[in-house]
Parts: structure tokens; C-alpha cells; sequence
């Protein structure tokens, strides 16, 4: 299942996320990532209300697919993650060339100012992969284990 969730992962290019705000209340968006396995990375600004709901709560959720040209071919992933800044200069020069890669109107584009920009690491623990050529309605889940304690 593994390899089915990262073969989606790396067929989009866009995910919904969703951060929990400190009223409790749930806030989605849409941001670009890029993944390296199961691991997700994407940029966000820190004046962001998505930065400042991750500092106070780094649990999001996370939703990858497209539309089908029929609903029998429908794949997706959706994950309960762990969202952490990347604050190694190597790892985050790494991944923002990944993006540029992924992400073609990012060509060119020099690298962002971090002190204005996070690069972020989203660790999947709670995956759902649904793959509706296997069946209407078919679904695995794995869980997998978090490498770091989550903070909140």
C-alpha cells in the first residue's frame, strides 16, 4: 500500500491541508508539495495564519487526487500528518530544488528569503488510500509510527 499511496503522491502536484486554528476550528488550503516517499514537503509564509495554526498545533490533514475521467479510475490519499519546519540549510536547499522541479512555474524563481518563508516537513502517520479501480467505495489504511513526539 505504501507504493500505491507514493505513486499517487507523485502523479499531483497540489494538496489540500488542513491546520487546526487555536479556536479548534478546522482551516483548509491549497498549497504545491513535493514528496520524498511518504514524507511531504511545501512552503508557506510565516506571516501565514497556516504557519502561525502549525506552531500551536502541528496535527493537519492532508487530502491528494484529481478528478477522474470516470469514477472507477478515482485514487487519492489522505493523511494525518505531523507538520514541522525544515531548518537544515542542505535539506532545505534539497527540497526547494525538488519543488522547483515539480512545480514548473517555480523555475527560475531564486530561492525564498527564510526569514519570510518556512519550508515545511509533513510526516504521514494516519494514511488512507482510496483506489476505486480496485472496487466503488475501496480504501486501505495504514498507520505508521512517528518518528518524532508530536507538540501542540
Amino acid at each position: 500500500m505504501e507504493e500505491k499511496a507514493i505513486a499517487i503522491l507523485e502523479q499531483n502536484r497540489l494538496m489540500a491541508i488542513s491546520t487546526v486554528r487555536p479556536d479548534g476550528w478546522p482551516q483548509t488550503t491549497i498549497v504545491g508539495y513535493v514528496n520524498d516517499g511518504l514524507d511531504i514537503f511545501f512552503l508557506i509564509f510565516r506571516g501565514s495564519q497556516k504557519f502561525a495554526n502549525i506552531a500551536h498545533d502541528q496535527r493537519v490533514a492532508l487530502a491528494i487526487g484529481k478528478e477522474p475521467p470516470d469514477i472507477r479510475l478515482a485514487q487519492a490519499v489522505f493523511a494525518g500528518a505531523l507538520a514541522s519546519e525544515v531548518t537544515e540549510s542542505d535539506a532545505r536547499e534539497s527540497h526547494w530544488r525538488l519543488l522547483t522541479r515539480r512545480h514548473t512555474n517555480l523555475i527560475g524563481a531564486a530561492q525564498p528569503d527564510w526569514s519570510q518563508a518556512a519550508l515545511m516537513r509533513a510526516e504521514c502517520l494516519h494514511l488512507s488510500v482510496v483506489d476505486y479501480s480496485q472496487g466503488l467505495g475501496h480504501r486501505d489504511a495504514l498507520h505508521l509510527p512517528a518518528k518524532e513526539e508530536p507538540q501542540r
